[in-house]
């Protein structure tokens, strides 16, 4: 199930976002809670903040955030994650269905994302779902803890043809 993130939600949120295992792969560098507090609440004042439950207990996360004006029937998908926990056991592949199916609710006919062209697990995972490779970000992304730059690969899903 795929509910809206709440206030309550936060620790596993920051949790998530800055576990050793995902962190590299997300938005945010290593920082202490009480500076991802201002983050996490303009995540929940815009509504792009969802969390992936399964049996009740919350296991992933994503952000789908809408494009404006001629790019309306556009989201950009952000932020996704599984709880290293639940890894390797078909939770991605199942938050990835819900992330479609929401996607269409909203009228959406696009979905857009980049990962680190490193990342091949979300790569595989992408692909498998149906996005299609539109192009590579040079140096796009900094790793300040590894002071590095990392490529980020383009990918889009058209949910209408």
């Amino acid at each position: 199930m795929t509910r809206k993130a709440t206030a309550s939600d936060f620790d596993f949120v920051y949790n998530l976002y800055m576990h050793p295992l995902t962190n590299s792969w997300l938005t945010y560098d290593f920082i202490e809670a009480a500076d991802f507090i201002p983050i996490y609440n303009n995540l929940l004042k815009d509504e792009v903040l969802y969390i992936f439950e399964e049996a009740g207990e919350a296991k992933g996360m994503f952000k789908l955030i809408p494009l404006q004006h001629r790019n309306a029937h556009i989201v950009y998908l952000g932020g996704v994650a599984i709880h290293p926990n639940f890894k390797g056991i078909g939770l991605g592949t199942l938050m990835m269905q819900e992330i479609i199916l929401l996607a269409k609710a909203q009228k959406k006919y696009r979905i857009e994302l980049t990962t680190a062209s490193e990342n091949v697990t979300a790569s595989r995972l992408y692909e498998k779902m149906g996005f299609q490779k539109e192009g590579l970000l040079k140096n796009f992304c900094y790793m300040k803890h590894e002071n590095r730059y990392l490529d980020e690969v383009v990918y889009a899903l058209l949910l209408v043809q």
